[in-house]
């Protein structure tokens, strides 16, 4: 079988994106076993120039960087690209309209899964900007006909330092996995009949054991849909 070559924005931060590189080619293996592994090529960024464009408020930068290295993956040989991040498909029109290859959207496998499982209000963690502005909610609601709940202020702040203080610094703390368990039942409480991680970070902190309700881990969903789309 000839495989898709994935093309991986990556580095955003490293430590999710080390999950990406495992999980495509565990998956990759499990299709064809043998000695089986992806094909795939990864622009990893310094996650720091990103964070500082971040909070500046300078999207239209960051989306010029992305745009930037989806193009050194073009022209390496990536056959369609991921954004290995939840909190930067901010950018995904501008790649669209930028890029020649197919872009698969993390948030897409993620609501087919939801609905398949007959959920329909959905409760949704991540970075503030994912949180907050409609870039993520907004496509899981017009395209998907969800309902998104997400945390209140201080809940929104909590999980959002958590994840740039910690997470994408690999420091996994006990404190802040009870913190988010008490976040997730709050959400549970206000209607949610499911959990999104929505940032790649989060399924490093909790798992199944730490919500009443489904969790939807986005890093894995959309490895597996790239591997499928690999593998096509």
């Amino acid at each position: 079988m000839t495989q898709k070559i994935i093309g991986m924005l990556g580095g955003m931060s490293w430590k999710s994106s080390a999950e990406y590189y495992r999980l495509v080619n565990e998956g990759v293996r499990d299709r064809l076993g043998g000695l089986h592994s992806a094909r795939c090529l990864m622009w990893s960024f310094d996650f720091d120039d990103i964070a500082v464009l971040q909070r500046e408020d300078r999207w239209d930068e960051a989306a010029r960087q992305m745009i930037e290295a989806a193009q050194r993956l073009e022209r390496g040989g990536a056959d369609f690209l991921v954004i290995c991040t939840n909190t930067m498909h901010k950018a995904y029109p501008q790649l669209r309209a930028a890029v020649d290859l197919p872009l698969l959207h993390i948030a897409d496998p993620t609501a087919e899964r939801i609905k398949a499982a007959g959920h329909t209000r959905i409760g949704l963690l991540g970075t503030a900007f994912t949180m907050e502005q409609d870039f993520y909610k907004g496509r899981l609601i017009d395209q998907h006909g969800l309902d998104v709940l997400v945390p209140d202020a201080d809940d929104r702040a909590t999980v959002h330092r958590i994840i740039y203080e910690e997470l994408v610094q690999g420091k996994i703390e006990a404190a802040s996995r009870e913190a988010y368990r008490g976040v997730i039942q709050r959400l549970v409480a206000a209607g949610a009949e499911a959990i999104i991680l929505g940032c790649t970070e989060i399924m490093l902190l909790v798992g199944p054991e730490d919500s009443p309700v489904p969790l939807y881990d986005t890093t894995g969903l959309h490895t597996e849909a790239a591997v499928e789309m690999a593998l096509a």
